[in-house]
């Protein structure tokens, strides 16, 4: 079993920067390939980014592209996201997952963890 705590969501401003972190607990988060998540008012939860156990491997999806940075810090059970040049259609709330797959993919059903949450938004 795995739990997720994200935080560092806030207020920025166009442009800015913000820096995202989900702890994990439990022993084998290591092993867990791990994702960013972001749903918008009304809009359906959508996959931000993934990267690997090693932390090798990392995918993100191409508005995010350049501007976003997943990494993890398994000593620490932690992944992040570093969220540089801000948009306003950035804004939403952003969930970090584990899955339990070897490659999870870009759906939500490939997750089988998730936190609670965390409101990131952008003013123009």
């Amino acid at each position: 079993q795995v739990q997720l705590v994200e935080s560092g969501g806030g207020l920025v401003q166009a442009g800015g920067s913000l820096r995202l972190s989900c702890a994990a607990s439990g022993r084998t988060f290591s092993r867990y390939p791990m994702g960013w998540f972001r749903q918008a008012p009304g809009k359906e939860r959508e996959f931000v980014a993934v990267i690997r156990w090693s932390g090798v491997s990392t995918y993100s999806q191409d508005s995010v592209k350049g501007r976003f940075t997943i990494s993890r810090d398994n000593a620490k059970n932690t992944v992040y996201l570093q969220m540089n040049r801000l948009k306003p259609e950035d804004t939403a709330v952003y969930y970090c997952a584990a899955s339990r797959s070897v490659a999870p993919g870009i759906s939500t059903f490939g997750y089988d963890y998730w936190g609670q949450g965390t409101q990131v938004t952008v003013s123009s």
